[in-house]
């Protein structure tokens, strides 16, 4: 079944939560604990009396298991010892990095403390933003597949799968895109004819272990963090099992109508093929990735309304994934960038 799609608690009570959780790292005395952001799950920020900076992430019910989570920790661990330097959870007393919280509900909440990753997201300027910003980008995601490719999962390693059905499907983890206020009959009858088009180029292509395995599942533009000459990856919370090139179509996330947004995809593919090469067939599924990404974005906003990320979109983005959808319908090139 999906996942049920939002959290009830009020801030007030996400903070008291994270409170809770807190207290278990006998090692840290918090002096500020803020809400920095509210998506699937919250995220706060937290300053310990030596001025450091951590990450609490408080799980919503529903989404991921313990097991998930605890998976998700496992590959974080893998990649930093790949080399590859990203965000890692601090150990609470006990040892266990996930801690359970309950309120009068009954139900718990799991949560994770990281270590505070600085730098500017990408996004944070997104006009400015440019071919070379996502060869680094291109190239750090390139090696997160490569050590996907030759990691051994442990037993019991258990994440969420990102196909077809799960994204768009029956089966979907971010809801309904008919629940997007102000779609008209032509504007589904378009998309369920995207989505048709899509499962077909998807079905083609084939889950063999050289195209689908973990990946981040997320890389848009707001979990590429810069500080100075580093470039690091944060937020794998939605990490799980899906097609390596569905990484690349999640770059570009909610500025895919950009009139630059063909021009940072080559930068992107440029960088990666270094050390992935890209086949023709690879290429030529490019268009079904970034559509059937699309849509479950309209899915994410209709399931989502009332949070400031989807408020801050601002009236067109609707409209602009539909000329988008229409783009794909008419075979007109990959449906980003402008007309």
């Amino acid at each position: 079944m999906a996942a049920k799609l939002c959290d009830s608690l009020d801030d007030a009570v996400i903070v008291r939560l994270a409170h809770q959780a807190l207290a278990v790292y006998p090692w840290l005395t918090p002096q500020q604990v803020d809400l920095f952001c509210r998506s699937e799950n919250a995220t706060l920020r937290v300053i310990d009396q030596c001025n450091q900076c951590y990450a609490l992430r408080l799980h919503r019910p529903d989404y991921h298991s313990l097991a998930d989570i605890r998976s998700e920790l496992c590959w974080l661990q893998a990649l930093q010892a790949a080399g590859i330097p990203v965000p890692q959870a601090m150990l609470p007393q006990g040892n266990q990095p996930v801690v359970t919280v309950r309120i009068a509900d009954g139900l718990p909440r799991y949560a994770v403390l990281f270590d505070w990753i600085e730098g500017d997201v990408l996004q944070s300027d997104v006009n400015s933003v440019c071919h070379a910003d996502f060869v680094v980008p291109g190239e750090i995601t390139a090696r997160l597949h490569q050590q996907s490719r030759q990691w051994v999962l442990p037993t019991g390693f258990s994440r969420l799968t990102w196909d077809h059905d799960s994204m768009v499907g029956v089966q979907k983890h971010w809801g309904d895109w008919r629940e997007v206020l102000g779609l008209r009959p032509d504007d589904c009858a378009l998309i369920e004819n995207c989505l048709r088009r899509t499962a077909n180029a998807l079905h083609c292509y084939g889950k063999s272990p050289a195209r689908f395995g973990l990946i981040h599942a997320d890389l848009r533009l707001t979990n590429i963090m810069r500080c100075q000459d580093d470039t690091r990856v944060i937020d794998f919370d939605d990490c799980g099992f899906g097609g390596y090139l569905h990484d690349m179509a999640a770059a570009i996330n909610f500025v895919e109508h950009h009139p630059a947004a063909p021009e940072w995809v080559a930068g992107w593919l440029d960088a990666y093929q270094h050390h992935c090469p890209l086949g023709v067939e690879d290429r030529a599924v490019l268009s079904a990735l970034f559509m059937q990404r699309c849509i479950q974005l309209l899915a994410w906003v209709g399931s989502h309304a009332d949070t400031e990320q989807v408020r801050s979109l601002g009236p067109r983005w609707v409209d602009e994934t539909l000329r988008l959808c229409r783009r794909y319908q008419n075979s007109a090139g990959l449906p980003l960038g402008a007309d």
